[in-house]
């Protein structure tokens, strides 16, 4: 069997892994919504379902060509461990710990944090030491590249990290620091399990930083690892000053097995009463709850004028009618 990009596999029988199937896949591994991955193969994350995949030969079907039409660290996982199935069933716990800190943004594993910053600053076109030239390209071309790149570099990672530090050293820092002001209660959170709602209050104090997720560039005032390996809710609120961002996690939008995250509610009615509440300062939007990670946020302004508790108060609320009906 062999890696083979999306946009090749023409008529050839192929095994997806944590994407989207195509007209010639004989079975998909994947947690994305709406696909025909065995009942008997589901899990939490794309990896997980690998390996139950190759834990059942009796599952197992005639196809030489694995692929995935995105790039990002569980479908990495995922189709290296079908492809190396005895190092990858070695190196198990790592690999899926590796998937879960990049698809959910939890670890169990440090390793496994450091080895997603090392994944994270080779698909960055800021950072990365590939060839730039890669990122120019359409993005089915860049995600077969950059399996093409990185397939081979995972066993070299996860076998020395230390080799690869100057890849994942500062994003660590950003991670430990986080993590030291939430135990030290500096970041306050503040639970609401009927709602499955966080509410995270930062100091105003602290600046943004540059961190990723999904392999991708994003910025936080907190580390996402630093919120998420504590916080059990999949909805999650943001407080900063006046700064406010309400996200869905990404486990409520993939077939989460171990537990099932409340529905998403859709809130753009609630956008636009806060909108109407800003009286000009900024609009609201929502992303749509059919993005994998959607957030309701101001634009156009820097800051909202809805008072922190009216605030609160207002999305308390809109979850509670929307969740009772």
């Amino acid at each position: 069997m062999q890696y083979v990009p999306y946009d090749e596999l023409g008529d050839r029988p192929n095994i997806i892994v944590d994407g989207a199937a195509n007209t010639n896949t004989r079975i998909t591994l994947s947690h994305w919504p709406d696909n025909p991955t065995p009942e008997i193969l589901k899990d939490d994350l794309s990896t997980q379902i690998v390996f139950r995949y190759l834990d059942r030969p009796e599952a197992w079907i005639q196809a030489d060509a694995v692929s995935n039409n995105h790039f990002d660290e569980d479908g990495l996982v995922g189709v290296y461990s079908l492809l190396n199935p005895d190092h990858a069933q070695r190196q198990r716990s790592l690999l899926i710990d590796v998937a879960a800190a990049g698809d959910f943004g939890i670890y169990r594993f440090r390793e496994a944090a450091r080895t997603t910053f090392v994944l994270s600053t080779f698909a960055d076109p800021e950072l990365s030491p590939l060839d730039a030239g890669i990122f120019k390209q359409p993005y089915p071309r860049l995600a077969a590249r950059l399996y093409q790149e990185m397939l081979p570099r995972l066993p070299e990672i996860i076998g020395d990290l230390d080799r690869f530090r100057r890849y994942w050293e500062f994003e660590d820092a950003i991670l430990e620091e986080s993590e030291a002001k939430v135990r030290a209660g500096h970041v306050q959170i503040e639970e609401i399990p009927e709602l499955d709602l966080a509410i995270v209050r930062l100091p105003e104090s602290l600046s943004g930083h540059k961190v990723h997720r999904f392999t991708q560039d994003r910025r936080a005032s907190c580390h996402p690892m630093a919120l998420h390996n504590v916080i059990r809710s999949f909805r999650i609120l943001l407080m900063q000053g006046r700064n406010y961002e309400f996200q869905y996690r990404y486990e409520s939008w993939v077939q989460y097995i171990s537990k099932r995250p409340m529905p998403r509610v859709d809130l753009a009615p609630l956008a636009q009463q806060l909108s109407d509440m800003e009286a000009g300062n900024g609009r609201w939007e929502f992303d749509g709850v059919d993005e994998i990670t959607p957030k309701l946020a101001v634009v156009n302004a820097d800051e909202s004028r809805i008072a922190p508790e009216e605030f609160l108060k207002r999305i308390r609320s809109f979850l509670s009618e929307r969740s009772q009906r």
